[in-house]
């Protein structure tokens, strides 16, 4: 099954945008849920987004420099189960 990573929902006042600082995966490598896969970066915070479930990363959607919202697509895993 293809589970597709997504920019959390940051609440009411939570930033709108974020920069991709860099990835920690390259596409075809093995992850496991809750492994940080990528690190945003907006005007006031860095954060980590983790894999949502075990699997091979099989797609980026966005690279490094590229600017995202909460919601947006990342990349996809091909879970194991």
């Amino acid at each position: 099954m293809r589970i597709e990573v997504r920019v959390p929902e940051a609440g009411g006042e939570g930033p709108r945008e974020a920069s991709i600082s860099f990835w920690m995966f390259e596409v075809g490598d093995e992850v496991s849920e809750g492994e940080e896969l990528v690190e945003l970066v907006t005007d006031k915070a860095s954060f980590t987004v983790a894999a949502p479930v075990s699997g091979r990363l099989i797609d980026l959607r966005a690279g490094e420099g590229d600017t995202v919202a909460p919601g947006d697509v990342l990349a996809v895993v091909e879970s194991h189960e």
